[in-house]
Formats: C-alpha cells, sequence, structure tokens
C-alpha cells in the first residue's frame, strides 16, 4: 500500500469549512479516507466530546480551529477578546483529544495533527491575544505527544503562516499590492504556500509513514520564522 494512501482510514476534521479545512478534506477524500467533516465552531463545552462520538471509530483527527485574528494594541485586549480567542481555538482542543484518545490508546494507534500558527514561534505586533491562543495549543501538544507516543498514538502539529486559506488569506488580500510587496520582503520563498502543499504535509504527518514524530511542532511559513 502506497504510504499516502488512507483507503479504511477514518479521519475527522474540525471546524471544515473555515481555516484549512476545505483543502483538508479535498486531500484527504483524493487519498481515500473516509472523512468525517465537522463544520462546527466547538465553543460548546460539550460539543466536540459529541462530535467524537457521532463519528465512532476515527483513527486520525485533524484539530482545523481557527478564528479571525484581532489586530488589538495589547493595552486595548479587553476580557471579552481574550476569552473569545481562547474559547474558539484553545478551550476545544483538550476536549478533543480527552474525547478520542481512550480509543486510539485502546487499539495502540492513531493520529492527532493540531493546525496551529508560526505566530507562536515569531513575535508580531499587535497579536497577543492570537499568538497567546497559538502558543498554548502548541505546547498542549508537546507535552501530550510526549505522554501517549508510548500508546503508538502520534501527537503533532504544523505551525503555519503565509499559507494560502480563506480565514486569513482570501482572495482579496493576496490581491493588495501592499501585501505582494510583504511576501517578497518577508517571506524568503517569496509567495504563499498553497494550500496543496500543506494540506499534503498534513496528510503525510497523519500517515503510516510518518511514525517517528512525537510532540512535534513544524513550522510551515516558507521560512518566515527563520529569516
Amino acid at each position: 500500500m502506497h504510504a499516502l494512501d488512507f483507503t479504511g482510514k477514518r479521519v475527522l476534521v474540525t471546524q471544515a469549512n473555515d481555516f484549512m479545512g476545505p483543502a483538508l478534506c479535498e486531500v484527504f477524500r483524493e487519498l481515500g479516507a473516509e472523512l468525517i467533516a465537522d463544520p462546527r465552531a466547538l465553543v460548546d463545552p460539550a460539543l466536540p466530546a459529541a462530535v467524537v462520538g457521532d463519528a465512532g471509530h476515527v483513527d486520525v483527527l485533524v484539530a482545523n480551529l481557527a478564528v479571525p485574528a484581532p489586530s488589538t494594541p495589547v493595552t486595548d485586549v479587553d476580557e471579552a477578546e481574550w476569552r473569545h480567542v481562547f474559547g474558539h481555538m484553545v478551550d476545544p482542543l483538550p476536549r478533543l483529544v480527552r474525547a478520542v484518545l481512550p480509543q486510539m490508546t485502546a487499539r495502540r494507534s492513531g493520529k492527532i495533527l493540531v493546525i496551529g500558527s508560526a505566530s507562536a514561534l515569531r513575535g508580531m505586533k499587535r497579536t497577543s491575544t492570537y499568538s497567546a491562543a497559538r502558543g498554548a495549543q502548541l505546547a498542549y501538544v508537546q507535552a501530550v505527544g510526549v505522554e501517549v507516543a508510548p500508546h503508538n498514538v502520534h501527537v503533532n502539529a504544523i505551525a503555519q503562516n503565509f499559507v494560502e486559506n480563506p480565514t486569513y488569506f482570501p482572495p482579496e488580500v493576496q490581491a493588495n499590492p501592499a501585501f505582494q510587496e510583504r511576501l517578497k520582503r518577508e517571506v524568503p520563498l517569496g509567495r504563499l504556500v498553497t494550500q496543496k502543499e500543506d494540506a499534503m504535509f498534513a496528510a503525510y504527518l497523519c500517515s503510516d509513514a510518518a511514525g517517528c514524530f512525537v510532540g512535534q511542532v513544524f513550522p510551515v511559513c516558507g521560512g518566515w520564522v527563520t529569516r
């Protein structure tokens, strides 16, 4: 069987209509997965467990969690903004993992991939709330990854920026000349990473070929983090 053949694998993608959801769903379908695509934001504390319960057998969980990023000066960030961002992107993550891990550890097989952000790896002005939430996701992945690795469950994350997606880089942003100049100035690659490139890498990390990664965070950002 080809390493990226997901035939017979059940893949759950959360918030499937946002951020990387559409591209991830397309790629996993192309690779033969039985896809469970849930479109809802998982703000209700009971919803993550319900989503996993309704899905039944889950071989791969792709935690795709996103919210439009505020650009608030740090002194103006209020409690409502903080709770909104953490409520959408941080709080659902442990709820999803707690719901899906028992079946994966019982089978001694499973993949959990968090689609995160490189904003947690490099400072950006006026993104304190968003970057903090994305940082919490990555710290959680690192801790859980080393805890569950002995059960043959692999938990990792992609930390991305300057990746084509409808939530953060929609067509109208990409067409802006100022944004094109920013790409040339800040991204060594000189362009956005395509949705397909990012989603194929996500699929690799969720495949049987990727069995040696434990609590790791992989930047996908065209060199933005390391420039």
